[in-house]
């Protein structure tokens, strides 16, 4: 895949989406967890057939729209830093979802709906055990089993709405870019 005009302009979409999902969606505590960027992850490894642009892709959509969010927070616009501590294992378990979709490509629209379950999955896995192991203590978990299930079921309603999230934009961001690329809004993968 080379960096054609249609590309740049299909990159830029998904970073202002990505952008966009955060400013509505991250300071609302019952929208927490939907988010643009699992699904870019998985489009990148289940579309980008070069494997350095597949991971590049999903990870500059995560930092600029960070950027984006810093700059928002520092002029007292959003509530959050774009930028915090801690914050490289959310860029680490993006490859991992990148990886994910490079397993499932050649599985067309099976793969799309397993990337779309597993994807969500192993992030909310991994990400709350993470959370559990590094800052449990601080937010009142047990060091046992006890306090892994605790923090498993607090991340639950994050989980659905990444499910959620996923299940939308990744079909969406697959018809976009075969509508730029082809000019067929389909959900399959044009060689």
């Amino acid at each position: 895949m080379k960096l054609s005009k249609q590309i740049i302009i299909f990159f830029f979409i998904l970073v202002v989406t990505s952008a966009l999902v955060k400013i509505i969606c991250a300071p609302q505590i019952n929208l927490s967890g939907f988010t643009a960027v699992i699904a870019v992850s998985l489009f990148a490894g289940l579309r980008i057939q070069d494997k350095k642009l597949a991971f590049l892709f999903p990870l500059l959509t995560l930092f600029i729209s960070d950027v984006l969010l810093q700059a928002l927070h520092a002029v007292n616009v959003f509530p959050y830093e774009g930028f915090y501590s801690g914050q490289i294992i959310n860029y680490v378990l993006f490859i991992v979802l990148t990886l994910i979709g490079i397993a499932l490509r050649n599985y067309k629209t099976a793969g799309v709906i397993a990337a779309a379950f597993i994807g969500p999955t192993v992030f909310f896995l991994l990400s709350n055990l993470i959370v559990w192991k590094t800052q449990g203590a601080a937010m009142g978990y047990n060091k046992d089993i006890s306090g892994l299930w605790q923090s498993y079921s607090f991340g639950l309603p994050f989980y659905r709405n990444s499910l959620i999230s996923t299940f939308i934009f990744l079909p969406v961001f697959i018809m976009l870019y075969n509508w730029f690329m082809y000019r067929k809004f389909v959900l399959q993968f044009s060689k």
